[in-house]
């Protein structure tokens, strides 16, 4: 236990800055409040319509399908770093990596999940 010991000092430090650091801000921060404040900014025009507008189910998917394939991509790039050494084997299970990430995107393609709404 003796070794979790500066673990648990660090957790507690970290804790107490945060916690300080927020009733600081209450306490020292601009304490008006104006009608322009309240408003959302949006880009200097003036707000039109609600703020809580609903989104298709497709914008959503859509975002999270980028995530996800941009995600696989960051996956390549340690491979590269390492290639020659990975030999053939890395080079062939790279390919099947690359492989399934093509038939997951032809099979979201052909549902449609990318068209526009």
């Amino acid at each position: 236990m003796e070794q979790y010991v500066p673990v648990l000092i660090a957790l507690i430090l970290g804790g107490l800055i945060a916690t300080a650091m927020v009733f600081a801000s209450a306490i020292l921060g601009p304490q008006k409040h104006a009608p322009v404040k309240e408003e959302p900014f949006e880009c200097g025009n003036p707000p039109s319509g609600s703020a809580w507008g609903r989104f298709s189910v497709k914008f959503y998917l859509a975002a999270i399908l980028f995530i996800i394939f941009d995600i696989e991509v960051v996956f390549l790039y340690p491979w590269a770093v390492v290639f020659r050494q990975l030999g053939l084997f890395g080079f062939i299970e790279m390919l099947v990596f690359v492989l399934i990430l093509a038939v997951g995107l032809v099979y979201i393609i052909k549902k449609g999940a990318l068209e526009p709404a």
